[in-house]
């Protein structure tokens, strides 16, 4: 008998991966999170909840295996304002409101959601209910902007038990333009020289609020400096007879960027190019006195020296207007409203020199409304001449204040103008010295913007015969055109993002493609019965950012 050699080390290596890449031969076909949708609500800021995902997988043919996977997908969040997520599926609440909770592998994609509800549990986990608060150090002082301090807020229950409550209240600062502070945080940062008030607001679970307050000084830097001014309106026609038309000027924040009304300011001189023709007084009133064109200046200074300036035209004719509009003026001269969308309705009055004298133009549309906020403050105006028009109607989608301005056209041609100031306060004072409510208004809230994104995804499994359109708030066809192959063709690949005006309602289609369409997610409303071939449509109203996922399997 033969003796049989044992078989080669050599031979059994190079055996050792065939088996090992057959036995790693497998495909996830599915993926699940839980908790499941809807059984998440968080009460405080930095409270945390786990995620887990648990995967579906086949090697070859043999029978589907389910593991966890939730260290090994894509975690993300849809509304990164209302909670974060790690990579090992751990969220934590940043602020109120809702958001879906997406894992991903692949291609493949499932969800869940979680809600933060702070209202009501404002004691977070600490389990104390602040009866008073105090802000720890009283004040604080920087030598130079882009410095920081951090502020911490400490309560004090009825019973004397204290707690830090810093993450917990609401912060804001007096200016802005000295200092900003995170509205969660605490963490002050210096912008420009001067001393703001922090304040730090909070509601403990009986309902009442707590305030407190300290000091934060820039030593060094400068006051607010204004990059740029503008004149409006940029020119007036004005009769030699004296007539008179009002010019504005507004100066741009460097910082900010926002405009502020500088026409009576300190800073600024008003001048004419040729005084004989129209003269201009130190509030930018200009008077016509012969004919001609005069050159009208804006020049501001600001504290460190350097000038911006601005010119409008002023054209002096001979010819008397047959109706002048004498001058114009703004009921009230000043609202405010105590809550976000609020809204505040203000009237233009015009003087005329021939009878009626006075005449309500709010609606006219030779009268113009001008924010000079508008992104923060919007007003109505008319400028189409629509019957009902709701023109000199101001709303609110964030905190602080805007000057409104109302520009007329005479039949004349020439401008007259008139300002008014619309707030919404950070923090609201109840009378007899009793501490300031919790308002809408405090820093750092803002109301869902002028415009709303709406991203499309897939949510199935089909990733290669999917497709999902809709049009533009205008009508534009296929704004989103999202499926497999759409990059190639130039459009929005497999997420695709468009912007619409808050409020819009947006029709989605999926059309015939030969998948099986399985259904749209909650939030788009389906019109009429889902079948698996489609053409499937949903509508979404957009009152913020939001998501719609299409089912594609």
């Amino acid at each position: 008998m033969i003796p049989r050699r044992p078989a080669s080390p050599l031979l059994s290596l190079f055996a050792l991966p065939i088996i090992l890449s057959l036995a790693g031969c497998s495909s996830l076909k599915a993926i699940s999170v839980s908790p499941a949708a809807g059984t998440v609500v968080l009460t405080a800021i930095g409270q945390t909840a786990q995620y887990t995902a648990l995967g579906v997988s086949q090697q070859g043919s043999a029978p589907t295996t389910t593991s966890t996977v939730t260290s090994s997908v894509a975690w993300s969040v849809s509304n990164p304002g209302v909670a974060t997520i790690s990579s090992t599926g751990l969220a934590s609440a940043v602020g109120a409101g809702y958001t879906q909770i997406i894992a991903e592998s692949n291609g493949i994609t499932a969800t869940s959601d979680l809600t933060v509800n702070i209202a009501g549990s404002s004691t977070g986990t600490t389990g104390v209910s602040a009866s008073s608060l105090a802000i720890i150090p009283g004040s604080q002082t920087v030598s130079s902007p882009g410095q920081t301090s951090q502020f911490i807020a400490i309560g004090t229950a009825s019973s004397g038990a204290t707690v830090n409550l810093t993450n917990q209240v609401t912060w804001s600062s007096s200016s802005i333009q000295i200092a900003t502070i995170g509205v969660s945080t605490g963490l002050a940062t210096g912008v420009g020289q001067g001393s703001a008030t922090i304040t730090a607001l909070y509601t403990n679970s009986a309902g009442a609020v707590e305030t407190g307050t300290a000091t934060f000084t820039v030593v060094g830097g400068t006051t607010e400096k204004y990059t740029a001014v503008t004149i409006t309106p940029s020119s007036q026609a004005l009769s030699a007879s004296g007539q008179t038309g009002q010019f504005v000027a507004l100066g741009t924040s460097g910082s900010t960027g926002l405009l502020t009304d500088v026409t009576n300011s300190t800073q600024i001189k008003w001048s004419s190019s040729i005084p004989s023709i129209a003269s201009v007084s130190a509030s930018g009133l200009a008077t016509g006195l012969s004919a001609g064109t005069s050159a009208i200046t804006a020049e501001l200074t600001n504290t460190d020296g350097t000038v911006v300036a601005a010119t409008a035209a002023a054209a002096i004719s001979t010819t008397a207007a047959p109706e002048p509009l004498l001058s114009l003026t703004i009921i009230p001269s000043s609202i405010t409203v105590l809550n976000l969308l609020g809204t505040g309705q203000f009237l233009a009055i015009g003087t005329y020199s021939t009878p009626p004298y006075v005449r309500d133009l709010t609606n006219s549309p030779s009268l113009t409304w001008i924010s000079d906020v508008p992104s923060v403050f919007t007003v109505d105006t008319n400028a189409g001449g629509n019957a009902g028009a709701t023109a000199g109607l101001v709303t609110a989608f964030g905190s602080g204040g805007a000057t409104i301005i109302a520009e007329a056209t005479s039949s004349d041609g020439s401008i007259q103008t008139a300002t008014s100031t619309f707030n919404c306060p950070q923090a609201l004072a109840n009378p007899n010295g009793n501490p300031p409510t919790l308002g809408t208004c405090v820093q750092g809230t803002q109301a869902p913007g002028l415009l709303s994104t709406l991203t499309v995804y897939n949510e199935g499994l089909n990733t290669t015969g999917w497709l999902v359109t809709a049009s533009s708030a205008t009508g534009t066809s296929d704004v989103i055109h999202c499926g497999a192959g759409s990059v190639a063709a130039g459009y929005g690949g497999s997420v695709c993002v468009a912007t619409y005006p808050v409020g819009t309602s947006v029709t989605l289609t999926a059309p015939k493609t030969g998948a099986a369409f399985g259904g749209w997610s909650y939030n788009c409303v389906p019109q009429g019965a889902i079948t698996s071939t489609g053409p499937n449509t949903c509508t979404v109203t957009l009152t913020e950012d939001d998501t719609v996922g299409a089912i594609f399997n």
